[in-house]
């Protein structure tokens, strides 16, 4: 078969299936033409989820008729001065966005810079190039893509929904809203929802700003501020705090020298930050801009340019490990504000009870006092009654049953709170119920902590205090203790003896599936040590000998599993003085906001809230 060489056509056609592969990668490459020409205002509007028309309409320096010309042609830019592929200071500069777009659908360029008296206008219709004539323009550049993939019918097959596509544009043009949040950005068409986020203020403050607009505002209440330069790599931004997360990883954003990307990289030291206090289902909500020489970054790895590789990529992961690991152990004592916003949502009436009765029709629930709390019983008789009388009272509370068992231990009432312990962060304890969960009283509020998810944070952080500073103390046993385990397992845990034997667990072979536990760490003593012994086979399993995972986080990923054995378990009685110890513990040990699985280990309610679920503001 003979070698030809391909119609021009034909080849804009094949690069525009590698930069252009949906709408959204369209809307991508025009905005960032217009971030690189100095736009203050962008304007992105779509139909029919970009299919039907793409218009990006801009502020920028404009080009003049002999660039417009030269812009629809292919390998060609402005953004390559010197011809440096190692050294790439904007966001576009491969040259083939606008005549790939232009092979594929209609394309229509109006444009003018603040110089000229008229401006200038292109037509490209599947390929074919028209002249450039003058026309009456404002100046910046107006952009139309209309038709898009109407040369190639084949690749409308794989679009989405027209919904999903619009969706999908929404998306980038968020990330790139947060990658500038100098910029005013617009969005409307069909199928989204239209919005505008005005320009901010350079800075730290705009920056949170724009994050609050495009992520929530909730996320400016939870977020946690990061900055830090080391060797001419600079780290900025917020992430989340670990009781504040989402179910996918859509709402991580990373900004490299001003260009949002989606790198495997980042996203492995997001979750590898994150791995000691978050479920590993969960992911954070985050956005973070690095900025480093240009010549430390390859962003020349992917047609559509969302994927970078760093030159030193290990110093990079560190790096971000390290900041926002720092930032988490800064906060660590503070729980999101979303946790005390779902625990009241939960608890308001559902139903007709969620809204106030007319006078007359009011069937206050029966309350009947048992050791210094109320238990609350709906009443049994669904009629409407009115209770009219003490008398008429009592007698529908003697025909409940028996709610005399208690469930509360108030002994912590009976003792006199001191005023500097209901100033500290958690209060003072006030109660402990169902011997499970601790009341706390403060000076605007109540705290309901789970005892057993606050001691098992506060034994795996003391574990790793030992561990990091002169080991971690081991109690010999009187009477060692014989373990039967699958044979798998014990190999398991025997071939990592002597790593375990670091963390304070001592054990040797005993026949065939069986170990022989000499020596457990001080802190877990009087806990199962078969369980324990168990759950570090379980943990080792899931983490794999010899893995490629950094040592520190295996060691810690033990660690993590060993602590629920020697903490309070729920059903344990606590006197006073020991839930207000334990409160003291928590205020003053990083991370105890959450325990070793992400979940958290206090819900705090302020009084204005509780008002509120009263219907008294």
């Amino acid at each position: 078969m003979l070698v030809r060489r391909l119609d021009p056509i034909l080849v804009d056609r094949i690069a525009a299936g590698e930069v252009v592969e949906r709408p959204a990668a369209a809307v991508k490459e025009l905005v960032e033409n217009a971030l690189d020409a100095g736009a203050g205002s962008i304007e992105i509007a779509v139909e029919a989820g970009g299919r039907r028309l793409i218009r990006i309409v801009d502020d920028g320096q404009g080009m003049t008729p002999q660039d417009l010309e030269l812009a629809v042609e292919r390998h060609a830019t402005s953004k390559l001065p010197d011809g440096d592929l190692f050294s790439i200071n904007t966001l576009g500069f491969r040259g083939e966005a606008l005549p790939s777009i232009g092979a594929v659908a209609r394309l229509a360029i109006t444009t003018r810079t603040k110089d000229a008296e008229a401006g200038s206008m292109i037509v490209v219709e599947a390929g074919v190039k028209n002249r450039v004539r003058p026309v009456s323009a404002p100046k910046g550049t107006r952009v139309e893509v209309t038709d898009l993939f109407a040369a190639t019918p084949a690749r409308l097959k794989f679009l989405k929904s027209d919904r999903s596509e619009a969706q999908a544009v929404a998306e980038i043009v968020k990330r790139l809203a947060i990658a500038h949040p100098t910029i005013r950005f617009t969005l409307s068409g069909e199928h989204i929802t239209s919005f505008t986020y005005p320009p901010e203020e350079p800075g730290e403050h705009g920056f949170l700003r724009r994050l609050s607009r495009v992520l929530g505002q909730d996320f400016h209440e939870n977020a946690m501020a990061i900055g830090v330069e080391r060797d001419s790599v600079r780290l900025t931004g917020f992430a989340s705090l670990p009781t504040y997360h989402r179910g996918t990883s859509a709402s991580i954003h990373f900004v490299v020298n001003g260009r949002p990307v989606r790198d495997k990289l980042l996203l492995g030291a997001v979750r590898g930050a994150y791995a000691d206090v978050m479920a590993s289902d969960r992911h954070p909500v985050l956005a973070m801009m690095i900025d480093l020489d240009p010549r430390a970054v390859d962003v020349n790895v992917h047609p559509a340019k969302t994927e970078v590789r760093f030159r030193d990529p290990a110093f990079v992961r560190g790096f971000v490990v390290a900041a926002i690991k720092e930032a988490i152990t800064r906060f660590s004592t503070r729980a999101s504000s979303t946790v005390g916003t779902r625990t009241l949502e939960s608890l308001r009436p559902q139903g007709v009870l969620s809204s106030r009765p007319a006078y007359g029709h009011h069937r206050p629930s029966v309350i009947r006092p048992s050791s210094g709390f109320a238990h609350w019983q709906a009443p049994l008789d669904p009629a409407p009654q009115a209770y009219a009388s003490t008398s008429s009272f009592a007698e529908a509370q003697a025909s409940l049953p028996d709610l005399a068992a208690p469930s509360a231990d108030s002994r912590a009432t009976l003792v006199e709170i001191e005023p500097e312990m209901e100033a500290a962060p958690l209060g003072a304890a006030r109660a402990q119920l169902h011997g499970t969960y601790i009341v706390a009283q403060t000076q605007d509020g109540i705290v309901i902590v789970d005892q057993h998810a606050a001691h098992e944070r506060l034994v795996y952080e003391r574990l790793k205090r030992e561990r990091a500073s002169s080991g971690i103390a081991r109690q010999l046993l009187l009477i060692p203790e014989v373990v039967d385990l699958d044979p798998v397992d014990a190999d398991r845990v025997l071939a990592e003896a002597s790593l375990l034997e670091g963390l304070g667990l001592v054990v040797e072979p005993f026949g065939h599936g069986a170990l022989l536990v000499r020596e457990v760490p001080s802190a877990l003593a009087g806990g199962s040590i078969r369980a324990l012994v168990q759950d570090v086979a379980d943990a080792l399993a899931e983490w794999g000998q010899g893995a490629a995972n950094p040592l520190e986080e295996r060691l810690d990923a033990v660690l993590s599993r060993m602590s629920c054995h020697g903490s309070i378990r729920a059903g344990r009685r606590l006197r006073p003085e020991e839930m207000n110890a334990l409160l003291r513990e928590m205020e003053a040990t990083p991370l105890s906001g959450q325990c070793n699985h992400g979940r958290p280990t206090y819900v705090e309610l302020k009084l204005s809230d509780i008002e509120r679920l009263f219907g008294r503001r």
